[in-house]
């Protein structure tokens, strides 16, 4: 989210205005869209249904403008280790690696960044990816997560249009704050990840020293099929490490792959990078106790208690980059038995997205290449496509059948229950400021002087005001004090943002 300030003129004598006429808009069949902004639920608190077909073409083309780098998270560096359990969680998921204390699963985990291009510097502001895959003895699992704990939006629908904004301009090939506050000057709920990102906690010094977060709300069920809901915390044993924007151009001038560099330098002088996981639980019953909705990914669980429940290290580079780290496929809906999607709107969107991403990327038959190939015999009837390498030999193809493949039943989903009306409009009880205050007042005075210096470096640079002006009323509304801050290192109207934040 770095933006060179003198091409900005440029950019809006090109046409880059923001009040242009109004045009409907339409999928690519020419059909008008109904509601671009909310996914078609099963009631309020329902499922994503795979009838919108507006979510599904959205997902599908974004995850098809580029080939073959990854459109989002291409730049990135892994690592294979090992996940022992220290504890017997049980009780809580019938899911492998968290059966028996002592229990070990092997692991692959990919760091990355999430906006900017394969060859772009590791200094650059943006979130980190932090992505597991737990080589279970009933299937891969995939934890695909961040370095921090929430996200910008809350419903899938909108994640094309959020990166769109993020990457350059589709005209001049810049990045622009224009465009990216103009997005969020119409979303509210973004302002407590963009505290996140632009806090040093947006430029981390090493993957070693920072913490891996789900994002996501999931469903853990037990072998009683009973349900919890719960998020995961990965907390780095080495601590966390950030760099302030005087660092950043120290680094950037000496190592602009930094990231990468330090994990290498440090798994081959075996001073091998731990984390402890640790998981917070929730009954389904308590779901609606909070002045926010607990499966809004905008939000953390506050003041619910973490359990430690094993610990990760990371042991072994990859031996060769493409083959393992450029070729390895994460996906949300990589899922073993004991653990399932909750009813987060982006999640639902992510468990199609995502491995709809890497059939493109990589073809049908990924799953087969060694880096994603799981520990245990796969047995299916999907077949044929490129590059299949499998060894089917049996003349039954289809189920069911007298002599075919049989399912367990031990791993059926959940039933939940469901209540209300189809739906498409947004969550109920969004609470978008509260959140990113509290994180503001946790910080030392000197990271608030980071944030609001970070910040306003490309706010300040925002033309329009009323977009600028829109989004220092968000931060005010937050806390006053971090809106008055930014609002004066910016040299916006404070009477005016105070009288736009009144009416928030």
């Amino acid at each position: 989210m770095n933006f060179n300030k003198k091409y900005l003129v440029i950019a809006l004598s090109m046409g880059l205005a923001f009040n242009v006429a109004a045009e409907t808009l339409t999928r690519d069949n020419g059909a008008p869209v109904g509601d671009n902004q909310n996914s078609i639920t099963a009631g309020s608190n329902g499922s994503v249904l795979l009838e919108d077909v507006q979510l599904i073409q959205k997902l599908q083309r974004f995850a098809r403008e580029r080939i073959p780098e990854r459109v989002v998270h291409p730049r990135g560096a892994g690592a294979h280790g090992v996940f022992v359990a220290t504890t017997d969680f049980s009780g809580i998921t019938a899911a492998a690696p968290f059966a028996d204390k002592g229990k070990e699963t092997p692991v692959f985990v990919r760091f990355s960044s999430v906006i900017h291009s394969k060859g772009s510097p590791e200094t650059v502001r943006d979130p980190r990816g932090f992505a597991t895959k737990f080589y279970t003895d009933e299937g891969n699992w995939d934890l695909v997560g961040n370095n921090l704990p929430v996200f910008f939006i809350r419903d899938a629908i909108k994640f094309p249009d959020m990166v769109h904004s993020l990457k350059p301009s589709p005209v001049t090939n810049i990045q622009d704050a224009n465009r990216v506050f103009d997005f969020f000057s119409n979303e509210p709920g973004a302002i407590h990840m963009l505290t996140w990102v632009y806090s040093d906690n947006g430029t981390p010094a090493s993957y070693r020293k920072m913490d891996g977060f789900g994002v996501h709300a999931y469903k853990m069920i037990n072998e009683s099929g009973d349900v919890s809901y719960v998020k995961f915390h990965w907390k780095s044993l080495q601590g966390i490490d950030n760099l302030d924007a005087d660092e950043v151009a120290k680094v950037q001038s000496k190592d602009f792959q930094h990231l990468t560099r330090d994990l290498y330098d440090s798994i081959a002088a075996e001073q091998y990078p731990q984390w402890d996981l640790y998981i917070k639980v929730m009954s389904p019953s308590d779901l609606n106790n909070f002045d926010y909705n607990p499966l809004d990914a905008t939000k953390v669980w506050a003041n619910i208690a973490e359990t430690k429940v094993g610990t990760m290290t990371l042991n072994r580079m990859p031996t060769n980059f493409f083959q393992e780290t450029e070729q390895v496929a994460m996906a949300p809906a990589n899922l073993i038995p004991g653990i399932e999607p909750s009813e987060d709107r982006l999640l639902q969107g992510r468990v199609f997205s995502y491995s709809d991403t890497q059939m493109y990327r990589l073809g049908a038959n990924h799953q087969q290449l060694p880096i994603n190939r799981p520990v245990v015999n796969v047995v299916n009837y999907n077949q044929d496509g490129a590059l299949n390498t499998g060894s089917t030999m049996s003349n039954v193809n289809y189920q069911p059948s007298s002599e075919g493949v049989v399912g367990d039943e031990s791993a059926r989903h959940s039933t939940p229950s469901l209540t209300g009306n189809v739906q498409q409009r947004a969550i109920y009880k969004q609470l978008n400021f509260t959140q990113a205050g509290d994180l503001y007042r946790s910080f030392t005075e000197q990271e608030q002087r980071n944030l609001i210096r970070n910040l306003s470096g490309d706010l300040g640079s925002v033309q329009n005001s009323d977009v600028k002006h829109k989004m220092l009323s968000f931060f005010y509304k937050a806390d006053t004090e971090y809106g008055t801050e930014l609002s004066k290192a910016v040299n916006g109207d404070l009477a005016k943002v105070k009288k736009m934040a009144m009416s928030l």
